[in-house]
């Protein structure tokens, strides 16, 4: 749900009549008009908005990115931003994000962000209600995405669904009206009405299919929307997330709840927790066969533990209302969660892979590499003749959580431009050889091997 807060940024258009329409959103596509082009392995398919009730009110973009060397796709993992005119934007750059991206590969999975063309100060409504026209938007472009990349399953394969804010009541939305496509949806700040709020009667509340509490969904605001914190701009984020949960979890839905210890609304370090939460679902809820339902999530490995608590255990030994319980699916994301709800610093004893490729032409040095599936990708080395000679980035950047290689924005997307897996040399000697090999490091800081061939610069540069 989005909070009664969020009306100054979020509120409804208040002159809007339909000959104005196409006007207003004209204006608005300038700060949509630069993104990563989208060749091969990446399509992009653009909507424009529609004047025709109930069809979407803004133009939208979809991006989707196809993992190399998957004949035939299992599902699609959707990255969904937030409401306002600079998370909409954001979401331009979400199917380039290299750690969601290895999420996706590991289950022969698509990666797709929307980025909806809202005017700031539009009603986000618009879009982040499934039910105007954003639902079905979004199953034509699925079906127009798997032409462009010639894969026509892509109308067809479960949903993964992440949302943030706004993106959160869309996933959820979708999450009720479509529980039979959803292998499992992650709510960062955000959940659909479940019942009429008189606060905001624009917003219309959902039914509860029985069908949907088969969904593992999990509820993710930052303490200091109203868990903590209990005013402000996002107080209303967590008592709406409580009535969400109460809704799902006391009619036996797999719903849990990690409240994120050090934010409000931005999203922070929560991809540290969504991926191998996502991960676990992905591989119990995906069909081995094409066109076979969904799996059932097994319950007779979920561990429970209070929603706003620290500690989680095996269902068997909870001594409360298991319906009142948080519902998290097996031990390894119960222990992982107590450590996010902590302190977000969520343990990794695995490496990351090492980059797959090196080139060097002259001074200059091009790779390309695979994000670490638990921890991302920080930086990478760059070694001359077996010693160290540079970090890529220098410094590492994220004002919302752990330092990475790409950056974040807001809503958890890859800032732009997009930093290139490149560096040069440029203390060199030309006519000197030189063997060049690059690691990447985790957000943990756990370091690769290094790329498996070594490169030669040119001696002749």
């Amino acid at each position: 749900m989005l909070p009664r807060t969020l009306k100054s940024s979020c509120g409804k258009l208040t002159v809007v009549t339909l000959f104005l329409l196409p006007t207003v959103l004209s204006a608005q596509n300038a700060p949509y008009d630069i993104f990563p082009p989208a060749d091969s392995p990446y399509y992009r398919v653009r909507y424009n908005a529609s004047t025709e009730p109930g069809k979407l009110t803004f133009p939208v973009n979809y991006t989707v990115w196809i993992p190399n060397g998957v004949e035939t796709l299992r599902g699609v993992v959707v990255h969904q931003h937030g409401c306002g005119e600079g998370s909409c934007k954001s979401g331009l750059t979400g199917a380039y994000d290299l750690h969601w991206q290895a999420l996706a590969k590991k289950h022969d999975c698509a990666l797709l962000a929307p980025s909806y063309e809202q005017p700031q100060g539009a009603d986000c409504q618009m879009w982040c209600d499934p039910r105007n026209g954003s639902d079905a938007a979004f199953q034509r472009c699925l079906i127009a995405l798997g032409e462009k990349s010639g894969h026509s399953e892509l109308a067809s394969v479960p949903w993964a669904l992440w949302g943030h804010s706004g993106g959160g009541h869309w996933a959820g939305g979708m999450v009720l009206l479509h529980p039979e496509r959803i292998a499992a949806a992650w709510l960062r700040s955000g959940v659909p009405l479940l019942a009429s709020n008189p606060d905001r009667p624009e917003i219309k509340a959902h039914a509860l299919p029985a069908a949907a509490l088969k969904v593992p969904v999990m509820c993710n605001p930052g303490t200091q929307e109203g868990v903590t914190v209990k005013d402000g701009r996002f107080a209303s984020v967590w008592p709406a997330n409580e009535l969400f949960f109460n809704g799902v979890r006391g009619k036996g839905g797999l719903i849990g709840v990690s409240v994120d210890p050090l934010t409000a609304h931005e999203c922070g370090n929560q991809r540290y927790l969504a991926i191998p939460w996502l991960d676990v679902c992905l591989k119990i809820r995906l069909p081995k066969d094409r066109g076979d339902a969904l799996n059932a999530m097994p319950t007779d490995s979920a561990w429970l533990a209070s929603p706003t608590g620290f500690k989680a255990v095996p269902a068997a030994e909870y001594d409360g209302d298991p319906l009142k319980a948080a519902w998290l699916p097996n031990e390894s994301v119960a222990r992982g969660w107590m450590q996010y709800v902590k302190d977000t610093a969520i343990k990794d004893n695995t490496p990351p892979p090492a980059p797959t490729y090196l080139n060097v032409q002259g001074n200059k040095l091009n790779w390309a590499a695979e994000a670490d599936l638990e921890s991302g990708i920080a930086h990478f080395i760059i070694q001359r003749d077996g010693r160290f000679l540079a970090n890529v980035p220098e410094h590492g950047k994220n004002r919302f959580g752990r330092p990475i290689f790409q950056n974040l924005q807001y809503s958890d997307t890859p800032t732009q431009p997009l930093v290139p897996m490149q560096f040069t040399d440029t203390k060199t000697e030309p006519g000197k050889q030189h063997i060049y090999r690059v690691i990447t490091v985790n957000t943990v800081g756990l370091k690769s091997k290094p790329t498996a061939g070594s490169a030669v610069a040119d001696r002749n540069r």
